[in-house]
């Protein structure tokens, strides 16, 4: 554990939304404890379904709604009271709105960097994010992933230490996308704080240094990549295996732990294998079956894997 204090704090936080009506005027609490740290030089992603309340915790994060209880720190202050020198040190990249639509891209990425004492260089983001391409078109005439990119940009404008991301590869083309990770990725190396969220699984897989999972404003799951894919609920390591043979395939011996799915005809996932006496039984049944597939692989579980077990009530 890093000895460095965390460039982002949260503890217990707590957050209420007020009286419901259909839940007979109790609080709708949609926060109730998240807890996370951030550093320097890494690559933090928070992940949740759609109403979990990530983007609650995010907008207490960067001092744009005042939690109801627990500690939020960004850089050493409470984000609520933040003085001008803390908002120039911070970058914030909404996934939706924020931009002015009436405005050309390079016109507001100069004027939102004129705004630091010590701006990023705007040419080469611009360069970079491939903004001259669309650089003569107002923004609200910009595709989403257009805006993707002048939202980066602004968020990177004034050089910041910290920079929240939120669904940064939304929208974009995949010459684009790979742009951008390769941005975030050297962001890192330079020694950023990068907080994520993200919808896309793939993208948090690649792209993260560490994952907070949420699940109805609490904490579920967290670890890097490699700590969440390998950890099973019963905490042993399982794999997926997928093999290709004739179609139509029925798995009447196999262990119950095992699924057995048949993604498209004559494609085959085998979810939940964990050691070498469940490879024996597949093995015994492709031989008791007389199969003898023409390709197979095994992988280890993947971020989304993990994801969609939380979600469906698979750990808690």
């Amino acid at each position: 554990m890093s000895t460095v204090p965390p460039s982002l704090l949260i503890e217990d936080l707590l957050k209420d939304f007020g009286p419901v009506p259909a839940l007979d005027g109790r609080m709708l609490r949609v926060l109730n404890g998240v807890s996370l740290r951030a550093h320097a030089g890494s690559i933090t992603t928070l992940l949740g379904s759609n109403g979990a309340g990530k983007s609650t915790t995010l907008a207490c994060a960067q001092g744009l709604l005042k939690p109801d209880g627990g500690t939020v720190r960004l850089l050493g202050e409470n984000p609520l009271n933040a003085s001008a020198v803390l908002r120039s040190r911070v970058g914030v990249m909404l996934q939706d709105g924020g931009l002015p639509p009436s405005i050309r891209p390079i016109q507001l990425l100069r004027h939102v960097a004129s705004m630091f004492a010590a701006p990023a260089d705007i040419d080469a983001l611009i360069e970079r994010l491939g903004i001259n391409e669309f650089s003569t078109t107002n923004i609200r005439r910009l595709s989403g992933g257009q805006k993707q990119r002048v939202a980066l940009a602004a968020a990177l404008a004034g050089n910041p230490e910290v920079v929240f991301l939120d669904e940064p590869s939304a929208g974009l083309d995949p010459q684009s996308r790979s742009a951008v990770f390769d941005l975030i990725l050297e962001l890192r190396t330079a020694g950023l704080c990068i907080v994520l969220t993200t919808h896309l699984m793939e993208d948090a897989q690649k792209l993260s240094d560490y994952v907070y999972i949420i699940d109805k404003g609490r904490n579920v799951a967290e670890g890097s990549v490699a700590e969440l894919t390998a950890r099973a609920a019963e905490g042993a390591e399982v794999r997926a295996l997928e093999f290709t043979a004739s179609a139509g395939l029925c798995s009447p011996g196999l262990p119950a732990h095992l699924s057995l799915g048949e993604p498209s005809p004559g494609n085959y996932r085998v979810d939940g294998v964990s050691g070498p006496e469940d490879l024996a039984a597949l093995t015994e049944w492709w031989r008791a079956d007389g199969v003898f597939p023409t390709a197979l692989s095994m992988q280890p579980r993947s971020l989304e894997d993990v994801f969609l077990e939380i979600a469906s009530g698979g750990q808690k």
